[in-house]
């Protein structure tokens, strides 16, 4: 199973559907609050959120649904990357909720190669979110700086550093 992409592999206009998708639950939404320390109650205290606020409930944390989604595209768009170089925007469209089950997909908008180096180029995607009804929740863009095939080649092909067993 290839594990991202090498820049020669990515098309102009080409749209990849992460799979699988991932329902959040309340225990992952508080975990990843308490790791950030992001103790706002409208994600922490759902008595908070029932009784003071436009939701009546808790809604997930925005941080958490955009970390997701770069998880999700890293199989399809930076499972090779060089660097992560920006993320140029990111835009929460709709709130998150426990129990919602979010997908992604990434289109690729643009291509450079680098002018430095000739083994790799800079990636321009743009990674959209949605639940399970098909809301849109988050929308970012970022440039990935990805090795050519040559890179790869170089330093071990698809698996590079992976050990072979010892004998037994």
């Amino acid at each position: 199973m290839q594990f991202g992409r090498y820049y020669e592999e990515f098309e102009v206009g080409a749209v990849y559907k992460h799979w699988p998708g991932k329902t959040v639950t309340e225990y992952d939404d508080h975990l990843f609050c308490l790791i950030t320390m992001n103790h706002h109650p409208l994600h922490m205290d759902a008595h908070f959120a029932a009784g003071t606020t436009d939701f009546g409930k808790n809604v997930v944390v925005g941080n958490y649904v955009y970390s997701l989604l770069l998880g999700m595209s890293v199989p399809d768009v930076s499972g090779k990357a060089i660097a992560n170089l920006e993320v140029e925007s990111l835009k929460h469209i709709a709130p998150t909720f426990h129990g919602d089950t979010i997908y992604g997909e990434t289109t690729v908008l643009d291509k450079t190669e680098s002018r430095s180096k000739d083994d790799r180029g800079v990636v321009h995607v743009e990674t959209i979110g949605y639940k399970q009804d098909g809301t849109v929740v988050c929308v970012f863009r970022r440039k990935v700086m990805v090795p050519k095939r040559s890179y790869g080649e170089s330093r071990g092909g698809e698996q590079p550093g992976r050990p072979e067993p010892a004998p037994r």
